[in-house]
């Protein structure tokens, strides 16, 4: 016969089990999406009036926002496929807000918002408009802007040369590229003067290389009295892209239409990285993968690295018992790129079966 206190301890383990499994459950449901994108530090201002009224200038907010948003995850021609959305369905996309700061000076209200826009719906406009988002990264190029007088057959980088001097000068709060300018060196410039007959075909390495950047942008900006042409050899990923531009009635003398110019490439090289970048959300690729519950870390590495990810689209949990848990994974990309990108954070597959082991 079962003694009581076997039946009791029986009873015990099956409710600190059951216990555990919904701890595990709701644990794990706190962060079923992956991670919203979130944009900071949208400061508005407005006089405060007798018609004051605060959610006319937090809806201001998230106009703003979503316009910085798309700047960052989409081309200069799909932005203007969305200039018009209403603020309804831009409301409609927004997780939450939090209110930074907020101050009245001078009669004058001013306030700081963080809005946290909703990435699955946000993909989900986007796709039914056609167009494929970029991942936000941030990128590093080594640029070099020359000036290619054909007249004078010389050629300038560092002195009277607008371009190089003005470049930096001139931020863009939704660009993801930080250029990076040379160091005034007259041994450059020599190298480059011995090249100017091939200076199209020169690959750059012997400047390139002091700099230790794997990605760099040189612009030859060639210059004669009837029109000025550009040539933008881009190497990434140890690929060569070249871009041509040509401009009419254009002085490299003149501040502003430098300035122009300036903007003009900026917004061709953002255009160019987020095209090497873009997801396509029409792939929707389902994994199922198994996770060992008993390891709470590996559990918690495991899901905060699925939330950080841009190429996974959603995550759930669809079955979970006191020793494992089976996670539904939608991907916007192949198995190999979804592979590679984990294994990129030290994640690791058994991919025999249907359902993957979490290694």
């Amino acid at each position: 016969m079962i003694s009581k206190y076997k039946i009791f301890h029986s009873k015990n383990l099956y409710i600190f089990f059951i216990i555990l499994s919904l701890n595990i459950f709701f644990f794990s449901t706190v962060k079923l999406y992956a991670k919203g994108f979130e944009i900071e530090n949208i400061e508005i201002s407005k006089p405060f009036e007798i018609n004051f009224n605060k959610n006319e200038i937090i809806d201001v907010g998230f106009k703003i926002a979503f316009n910085e948003l798309i700047s960052l995850i989409t081309d200069s021609n799909d932005q203007k496929k969305i200039k018009n959305i209403k603020l309804n369905e831009i409301k409609s996309m927004v997780e939450t807000f939090s209110i930074k700061e907020e101050k009245f000076i001078n009669e004058t209200y001013y306030v700081n918002l963080g809005v946290l826009f909703n990435k699955k719906k946000i993909f989900n406009f986007l796709e039914n408009k056609n167009i494929f988002p970029s991942i936000p990264n941030k990128k590093k190029f080594l640029f070099i802007p020359i000036i290619i007088d054909e007249d004078k057959k010389d050629l300038l980088i560092f002195s009277n040369n607008l371009i190089f001097s003005q470049w930096n000068d001139h931020y863009q709060s939704h660009g993801l590229i930080e250029y990076i300018l040379p160091t005034e060196d007259l041994e450059d410039l020599n190298i480059l003067k011995k090249k100017y007959d091939i200076i199209e075909k020169y690959d750059f390495r012997d400047i390139t290389n002091k700099y230790f950047l794997n990605d760099s942008i040189i612009l030859l900006v060639f210059k004669n009295k009837d029109e000025v042409r550009t040539l933008s050899r881009i190497t990434m990923n140890d690929e060569v892209s070249l871009k041509n531009q040509s401009f009419l009635n254009l002085d490299l003398n003149n501040l502003n239409q430098t300035v122009n110019i300036i903007n003009s490439l900026k917004t061709n090289y953002e255009d160019h990285w987020k095209k090497s970048n873009r997801i396509n959300t029409s792939i929707k690729l389902s994994l199922n993968i198994q996770v060992d519950t008993k390891d709470d870390y590996k559990v918690s590495k495991f899901e905060k690295k699925l939330g950080e990810i841009d190429l996974i689209y959603d995550y759930f949990i669809t079955k979970f018992n006191k020793d494992n848990a089976i996670y539904e994974i939608i991907f916007n990309g192949t198995t190999n790129i979804f592979l590679k990108t984990m294994g990129e954070n030290d994640f690791f597959f058994n991919t025999q079966n249907k359902i993957w082991i979490l290694k």
